[in-house]
């Protein structure tokens, strides 16, 4: 008697449209995962930065003008009389006049003064803003002990509340930078590593789209986003008590778009890079501009006001103009309209011109 064979019938796997992406998304994220290196620069480097910036920029007393005499005739009774105006913002030493001038000049002190009879001449340096300070602090001080009033009665008083401070200012910069550089070298890296490693060869073959494929590396961003946001603004809260004035639903919102725009232009530059160092230069170059002129360590406001309405046209300056103004002042999404319109045609162009110009090979 004859049997037939039998046949297992194979179930029929039924794939929707976003399956590929999926799994795209899932491999992305095991493989950043896997590198110890990217557990250290998107995680803990930015907390240390802000440490260290923190700690360099803390509140404390101010330090001492540094102020030099010329010994000649008459600089032990200048000397007492800047100690008399005012002793606790002046340190005055009396040097040779040779040697006074050399240090001036290699900055050991911010002013030099020399007694001609019973007038004083200040030497200061213009383009030091210690020095201008210094040449004020002093003559108001010798004109104080001198016995002279000021016309106008005047009080001072310090404002050193959280929302004011350096460190305040710098923590919505060094996340807009971290969110920066991560996306960029995060993405690029990774494209040009695939296509390097002829992974990418093996899509062709594939229904895989092209855009399927650069949206899933763009969107693994946003897993390592909520984290870098929570680390970050986490640790300024804790370790320098800074407050958040404004809604965290805003704040994650506008960094996810922030993520996004990089991820997007980080694709843009390595979509046809075929070594790691084409893409390493490319990038370099798109983000030097954002380094200097975005304000992440002081305001852009600094520059010439020619340039500004370009620094603001920048999309790393957006994402930090509008971070620090919900972070620090508590405003709304509808008001930072201008900043992400900015990072949503950025993100939008260079996801567009991304996907026209990758290449497989």
């Amino acid at each position: 008697m004859t049997t037939e064979p039998t046949t297992t019938a194979r179930p029929i796997v039924v794939h929707g449209r976003w399956t590929g992406y999926r799994m795209l998304l899932l491999a992305r994220l095991r493989e950043l995962f896997r590198e110890p290196e990217v557990i250290f620069w998107i995680f803990l480097f930015p907390i240390l930065l802000a440490l260290g910036l923190g700690v360099a920029f803390r509140n404390k007393p101010p330090e001492a003008t540094r102020v030099v005499i010329a010994v000649q005739p008459g600089s032990e009774h200048i000397a007492e009389l800047l100690r008399r105006g005012d002793a606790k913002s002046l340190k005055v030493e009396l040097q040779p006049p040779a040697q006074a001038a050399q240090n001036f000049r290699l900055g050991k002190f911010d002013l030099e003064l020399l007694p001609q009879g019973d007038a004083v001449e200040y030497v200061y340096d213009p383009a030091r803003p210690e020095s201008v300070l210094a040449r004020s602090i002093a003559d108001s001080a010798l004109q104080t002990a001198a016995g002279s009033r000021p016309a106008v009665a005047t009080t001072s008083r310090v404002n050193s509340e959280p929302g004011s401070r350096y460190i305040d200012f710098l923590i919505p910069g060094l996340l807009g930078m971290n969110l920066m550089g991560s996306g960029m070298w995060g993405i690029g890296f990774a494209l040009v590593e695939m296509r390097q490693r002829k992974l990418l060869k093996r899509y062709v073959a594939t229904p895989m789209r092209r855009g399927d494929f650069l949206l899933a590396l763009a969107s693994s961003r946003l897993i390592l986003m909520i984290v870098e946001l929570i680390l970050v603004l986490g640790f300024g809260i804790f370790a320098f008590h800074m407050k958040v004035l404004g809604s965290w639903a805003a704040i994650a919102l506008v960094t996810c778009l922030g993520a996004l725009t990089f991820a997007a232009l980080g694709l843009l530059t390595a979509s046809r890079a075929q070594k790691i160092e084409t893409a390493s230069g490319i990038m370099n170059v798109v983000m030097m501009p954002m380094w200097i002129f975005s304000g992440i360590f002081f305001s852009y406001e600094r520059f010439p006001a020619a340039v500004i309405p370009v620094i603001r046209l920048l999309p790393l300056t957006a994402l930090n103009d509008a971070l620090r103004a919900i972070i620090l002042e508590g405003s709304s999404l509808a008001s930072q309209a201008a900043p992400l319109a900015v990072l949503t045609v950025w993100g939008a162009l260079c996801f567009f011109f991304a996907v026209r110009f990758f290449r497989w090979t």
